[in-house]
């Protein structure tokens, strides 16, 4: 395997960064491309181009209204996500020319999709204030408790931070199809459409890296991104109160379950390499099997 810009600089990146290796800027540059032409302008959707006033959280049940209002401080805590991935691939004088031209491609994507992940916490908290659902100060309040709380993921590499994010994304898309299918309030019907589809480019995007990774460098990122189904948890898992049982009893009300995701990262695999090596093969295996414990 040739050695490049990227290899060499993983000896020694600053403190708290991603550990390489990574990808080539210009790889970077075309998939944050392939991103953008994916959402042109025309596609494009704020807060304010829904008509809240028919919005109406009597039409829901009681566990309906629950998952509206736990998904709503998955997606208000986005100053922390966004702080992770800044902190992780900064942009600054403190990394080498490379890394600087690798962090700036993929800033691009980082700044694009934060705006939307911020919309989507916009939009459902005005969705629980204009239904009725919520009271306003309660909920400012229920979300500031949250988002004080520091977001971390325990994993090093690159690569990690990008499989990471392609199962959440597409759990999530997941997610926001099983409870639409549910609800009776067209408001919400509309909501929950329009984040989905947010939520499925994200998980493209993450696709598109997790395959270029997988193409460039094989073997040698198996094992971080085996290392992330082995210890995979949604955002939040371990610091919002009361997380495991509120996750439960919404996963009954919108038949949800987040290693349904599972399957897409080993459509990436096989979509990544023409012949699996050993290791390739394993790592299918290994997140196939993750897949079967969980739901059997």
């Amino acid at each position: 395997m040739t050695t490049t810009a990227t290899d060499r600089r993983d000896p020694a990146p600053p403190p708290g960064t991603a550990l390489g290796p990574m990808l080539e800027p210009h790889e970077v540059e075309q998939t944050v491309g392939d991103f953008m032409r994916a959402t042109p302008v025309s596609r494009r959707w704020d807060v304010e181009s829904i008509d809240w006033s028919r919005a109406d959280a009597g039409r829901l049940t009681e566990g309906q209204r629950s998952a509206v209002r736990f998904v709503t401080l998955i997606e208000d805590h986005l100053p922390g996500y966004f702080a992770l991935y800044h902190r992780l691939f900064p942009v600054n004088g403190d990394v080498d020319r490379e890394t600087y031209l690798h962090n700036r491609e993929l800033y691009h994507f980082t700044v694009r999709w934060a705006a939307e992940e911020d919309t989507h916490a916009r939009a459902l908290v005005r969705y629980q204030t204009e239904s009725g659902l919520a009271d306003p100060e309660a909920l400012r309040a229920e979300t500031a408790a949250e988002g004080q709380r520091e977001f971390t993921l325990p994993y090093e590499h690159a690569v990690q931070y990008f499989a990471y994010t392609l199962v959440q994304e597409k759990a999530t898309q997941i997610y926001y199809q099983q409870l639409r299918a549910v609800v009776d309030d067209p408001v919400l019907d509309e909501l929950l459409g329009r984040l989905s589809r947010d939520e499925a480019r994200h998980f493209s995007f993450m696709a598109d890296t997790v395959e270029r990774y997988l193409r460039r460098h094989g073997d040698r990122v198996v094992e971080p991104v085996r290392d992330v189904i082995a210890t995979f948890r949604m955002p939040l898992a371990d610091t919002m109160r009361g997380y495991w049982r509120w996750a439960l009893k919404i996963a009954d009300t919108a038949s949800y379950d987040h290693t349904d995701a599972y399957e897409h990262l080993v459509r990436v695999v096989n979509r990544a390499v023409d012949t699996k090596t050993d290791r390739m093969d394993e790592l299918v295996r290994f997140i196939t099997a993750c897949r079967t414990v969980a739901t059997a």
